[in-house]
């Protein structure tokens, strides 16, 4: 089915200053197709309780939540290269369909199985596919003049959801069932179909004809120090995103929703803001202090006696994610070529599912050896050592090239 506008060209609108515009049609649409997939996806944030009701034991949790991880990592840099080659829309569209069809295929799950594997396998594909593609479109779209404030922006789409998909969550089985929850996330499914729909297929700027494939990405110079730097961070969110729900049980300190609620209203405010910021002094002057922010948010968090610290580790933590998500973005959109821009962010958006997949068993085994608070200092420890590496890998290699 064709969009009913035209090809996206990119933005030549100018402001009254003389400088782009970020905020266009295209670009409102795609946030929306993205905040409402994603919206679709942090609904199962509660799926454990209904896999618990179902008599999957704490470990079988375990499996089943990271088969959806181990789906999107494979999945997201092989569907690059068709991003790259087919184009954003079909693919985007390909992804909405099926995410559509999983979301209302968890209604038929009845018994803990290999039926039920299945599902989280294709729901893990479907997520990976319809992030890689919309965030692609996101990326053609803004002005390559404004590309890392358009990029902070829009992320707003994938921020929102966090704060909001719990909460959705808990009205829907305050007054109903699980499957109230899975026809919720299928109506925001539907949603996002729409809204690629409307759509139309970016211009990208002119092509070199020369792809250099999955592995001459990510071996590019210029890009490694991205990939480590990305990978660290991602490994170290796992500490909040996979263990905050349990600290919280275990130590009665605050709650989810405060800390979360803090993290993302302070990345929202952040990028809406002063998202302009890193573009007036330069991306590496403000990814470098946003990262030891981040720093600060593991110390507070691993000293934490009250709701005061869950709330201000929130607001480190969301002050680290609300800039070192879209500068590290925009610099591999910009290191990377128009070529491979698709297969480069496949790549860039799989590291942080592998993070997951690496820092959950890690950091669990820190946490039953010497406890959260040590678990915090490690990531605190840990995310300090990778950006001073970062910072000197980075400064040789632009030099260099």
């Amino acid at each position: 089915m064709s969009s009913p506008f035209p090809p996206i060209a990119p933005p030549t609108t100018l402001r009254k200053d003389g400088r782009d515009r970020v905020v266009t049609m295209p670009l409102a649409l795609v946030f929306f197709a993205n905040l409402l997939q994603a919206m679709s996806f942090f609904l199962f944030i509660h799926l454990p309780g209904f896999l618990e009701d179902l008599g999957a034991s704490s470990v079988a949790v375990g499996m089943i939540v990271a088969l959806t991880a181990m789906a999107a990592v494979v999945t997201r840099p092989l569907i690059g290269k068709y991003i790259d080659t087919t184009g954003r829309r079909p693919i985007a569209l390909i992804g909405c369909v099926l995410n559509l069809v999983v979301v209302l295929l968890y209604l038929t799950v009845t018994a803990l199985g290999p039926w039920l594997y299945v599902i989280r396998i294709l729901h893990g594909a479907a997520e990976a596919i319809l992030f890689t593609a919309l965030f692609t479109m996101g990326a053609d779209i803004v002005p390559a003049s404004r590309r890392t404030e358009g990029l902070a922006l829009f992320g707003v789409s994938g921020l929102l959801p966090i704060a909001l998909g719990g909460l959705v969550g808990d009205l829907v089985l305050a007054g109903g069932s699980f499957q109230r929850v899975f026809l919720t996330a299928g109506a925001f499914a539907v949603g996002a179909l729409v809204m690629t729909l409307l759509v139309g297929e970016p211009v990208i700027e002119a092509r070199e004809g020369q792809r250099s494939g999955l592995l001459g990405v990510i071996r590019q110079r210029n890009l490694l120090p991205i990939w480590w730097i990305v990978g660290m961070f991602s490994v170290v969110l796992t500490a909040y995103f996979a263990f905050i729900r349990t600290f919280v049980d275990a130590t009665g300190i605050g709650t989810v929703g405060l800390f979360f609620s803090f993290y993302a209203g302070s990345a929202i405010l952040l990028r809406l803001g002063f998202g302009w910021l890193p573009e007036r002094i330069g991306e590496r002057r403000v990814l470098l202090p946003s990262l030891g922010a981040l720093v600060l948010g593991f110390v507070v968090l691993a000293g934490a006696t009250g709701g005061v610290h869950i709330a201000v580790a929130g607001a480190f933590c969301g002050i680290g994610h609300g800039y070192a998500f879209p500068i590290t973005f925009a610099m591999v959109v910009n290191r990377a070529t128009v070529d491979d821009r698709g297969t480069a962010l496949g790549f860039f958006t799989a590291l942080f599912d592998l993070g997951t997949l690496i820092g959950g068993p890690i950091l669990g085994a820190i946490i039953g050896i010497a406890g959260y608070g040590t678990m915090f200092l490690v990531c605190a420890v840990v995310m300090a050592m990778a950006t001073v590496v970062y910072a000197m890998w980075d400064t040789r290699t632009l030099q260099v090239t």
